[in-house]
């Protein structure tokens, strides 16, 4: 499965710039909105999902080499929050949809923890 199935499936808006989300695989789904635990319990490359939309969930994700950090339940980040994903290279994708059914749309999707 790869990022742009998931943005297809879940109907996800584009919040950065975008890439080759057809070659980008995350190897497992994550979702904390306590960045101290993402930090502790996120492997790489995988995808996080979460509520936060703040500028610090763009160090976090840059940090642990994150795939895309899907954000739920309509929050937005400001241009300077998506502005720095763009200088990291970190994928911000949104949905109005709850983090619960993110993630279980996630899990029928075939993706798992490692």
């Amino acid at each position: 499965m790869n990022i742009q199935q998931i943005i297809n499936e879940l109907d996800l808006k584009i919040l950065t710039e975008t890439k080759e989300f057809s070659s980008i695989e995350p190897t497992f789904g994550y979702s904390s909105d306590l960045l101290s635990c993402v930090m502790a319990g996120a492997p790489k490359q995988g995808i996080w999902v979460t509520l936060q939309a703040h500028g610090n969930i763009v160090a976090v994700a840059a940090l642990l080499e994150i795939t895309a950090v899907i954000i739920t339940e309509g929050a937005m980040p400001d241009e300077t929050t998506i502005q720095k994903a763009n200088d990291e290279g970190v994928t911000l994708l949104s949905t109005s949809c709850s983090t619960f059914n993110v993630i279980g749309h996630l899990w029928e999707m075939g993706l798992r923890n490692p």
